[in-house]
């Protein structure tokens, strides 16, 4: 069966599953597992191997790249102890006991190789999780948690297993040392930190500078892969570095780019990394057979390892909870402490207000404590708002899930492992039945745990509000204009559109008779409909030259949009 016809079919069978899961409820990554599984036990289908290095290189930078830019920094800088704690901490301890587990029921590894298979199997992926949460509606600050967690947690469990190989642990009976492993995974973070932050700098001050979105998007392409390689070169993490480089890309995004370059941005690495995850999943199921055969080649028990594997999936959901229930205490007496200190703040505040005469230097730092006090105070009430209460803890607990990194790094490990055939089945079994375990009841858990997600109407009053500042600050550029002036009338009516939709929409209640906007939405939509059956007429007609026709074509595509991004549709 030729390649080409497999991937074509493989694209195929992602769409059509991607349409048909919401249907049942069921995520699409779980079914795609499935049917792997199923292609891969049909007769005649050769056994599928794919090199470890297509994943970790050609795999895995753009997938983690598509969802960094995604991420909000302001977000994730807000829960970045929370989220250290689930990707740093929780992944040695889970590598650690697990690795420790596996010694113990399978003595002839040795313990290093077992750490090392630990490693492997503790981080959780970051699209299993979000994607069955953003179906559900989960609180934002919840898939936030998860996102950053998927996402940095990769470069904590492949430093620590490359640490392994590093110290001979792998091939030898030589024991890791633990500060060699401390010293390597900090060196890794710092150059990896580094490199995303000048990738990411550099990136964006020559895409501010380019004025076609083709251009742009070509370099946005190589992003990920101009963080990796260099990172890898140096002994870096270069997954963390692709993060990094992301983050700093989807921030700065907003003051740097152009609209269309944003836009842009948006679709081509939203369809990347659709198609990327997916057909990560689907594979994971056809590799069965493949990893089932070197199991039986290799004289080693599959029975055992599959057993092993079950073992090791249920040693992770408990270690998972029983790190989260401290954690959550944690947080909250961090947010205590907080709330504490931001008083205080506020009393050196009220003492700096109070002085009257105050050089032009000690102005500007009264402006900067003024700044900071406010941030701070924004940020309490954002985390007030979503609090972390044990629902939000019982669904972290429950989201565990393993993926991409794990079917990836297990394929790494050196050839001259000893037991490396069912060390490799472990770690698969462990990722699958976690996803189909974990994976299929997180619906349930969710919705059974009671967790809510932001509401609808608080967050078009929210959305209003804020169109209502920023409408204020540009229409003062309007305050020299003469206000009579028709021109500048228009210019006034057209600003406040969006604010008055917004407002509209958080006031009236469902089943209420139809607003004034959402009626002219619906008909201008009417309008629009014609009016594309009118151009498709005059193509037809041959009356207007191609390039008529398409400019005609692209404003009617522009103003479809502005509706659906009115309606709040545009991301669905």
């Amino acid at each position: 069966m030729e390649i080409g016809f497999v991937a074509v079919l493989g694209l195929l069978a992602i769409v059509a599953v991607s349409a048909f899961a919401p249907k049942v409820g069921v995520a699409a990554p779980l079914i795609l597992t499935v049917v792997g599984i199923a292609f891969g036990l049909l007769p005649g289908v050769p056994d599928v191997e794919v090199p470890p290095e297509w994943i970790l290189a050609g795999v895995l930078p753009p997938l983690l790249y598509s969802s960094a830019i995604t991420l909000p920094v302001v977000d994730f800088r807000r829960d970045f102890g929370t989220i250290s704690a689930l990707s740093v901490v929780l992944v040695v301890v889970s590598a650690v006991l697990t690795g420790l587990v596996l010694a113990a029921l399978l003595p002839g590894v040795g313990l290093a190789s077992a750490i090392a298979l630990g490693a492997v199997i503790s981080p959780t992926d970051v699209v299993a999780a979000t994607s069955i949460g953003k179906r559900l509606g989960l609180p934002s600050r919840l898939t936030t948690i998860l996102e950053g967690e998927g996402l940095v947690n990769d470069a904590t469990a492949l430093v620590l297993l490359r640490s392994a190989v590093a110290v001979g642990a792998l091939s030898t009976d030589v024991e890791m040392d633990a500060l060699d492993v401390v010293g390597d995974f900090g060196y890794a973070v710092a150059v990896a930190v580094a490199i995303g932050f000048v990738v990411g700098f550099a990136t964006v001050w020559v895409r501010r500078r380019l004025a076609d979105p083709v251009l742009d998007t070509a370099i946005s392409f190589a992003v990920p892969f101009l963080a990796y390689l260099p990172a890898e070169h140096l002994d870096a993490s270069g997954v963390l570095a692709v993060v990094v480089a992301g983050l700093y890309t989807g921030h700065n995004g907003a003051r740097h780019f152009s609209a269309q370059a944003r836009i842009a941005q948006r679709l081509n690495w939203r369809t990347v990394q659709f198609v990327l995850e997916n057909a990560v999943f689907l594979v994971m199921g056809v590799q069965i057979t493949s990893i089932v055969s070197e199991v039986v080649e290799s004289r080693a028990s599959v029975v055992l390892a599959v057993v092993i594997g079950l073992v090791l999936s249920l040693v992770l959901a408990v270690v998972r909870f029983l790190f989260v229930a401290p954690l959550l205490l944690a947080v909250r007496r961090s947010m205590r402490r907080a709330e504490r200190g931001h008083r205080r703040f506020e009393r050196v505040l009220e003492y700096w207000r109070s002085l009257r005469m105050l050089d032009p230097r000690q102005e500007r730092r009264r402006e900067r404590a003024e700044t900071a006090f406010e941030r701070r105070g924004n940020d309490l009430a954002q985390l007030r708002t979503e609090g972390l209460g044990w629902r939000g803890g019982l669904v972290l607990g429950w989201s565990g899930m393993r993926g991409v990194v794990t079917l990836a790094a297990a394929q790494s490990l050196p050839v001259d492992t000893p037991d490396r055939a069912q060390l490799v089945l472990i770690a698969f079994t462990v990722a699958i039945t976690t996803l189909l375990v974990q994976g299929s009841t997180l619906p349930w858990v969710i919705r059974r745990s009671g967790v809510r997600g932001s509401d609808e109407t608080a967050d078009n009053r929210e959305l209003a509000t804020l169109l209502d500042e920023i409408n204020e600050a540009g229409l003062t550029t309007l305050d020299d204009e003469d206000p009579d002036d028709e021109v500048v009338q228009r210019v006034r009516h057209d600003t406040l559109l969006g604010a008055q939709s917004a407002w509209e929409r958080a006031r009236v209640d469902d089943g209420d008779v139809e607003a004034p906007h959402s009626r002219y939405r619906a008909l201008r939509r009417d309008v629009l409909a014609a009016e594309r059956e009118a151009l498709l007429d005059a193509r037809s007609r041959r009356a207007y030259p191609s390039r008529i026709l398409r400019r005609a074509q692209a404003l009617l595509d522009l103003e479809e949009t502005r509706l659906a991004q009115a309606d709040g549709s545009a991301d669905h």
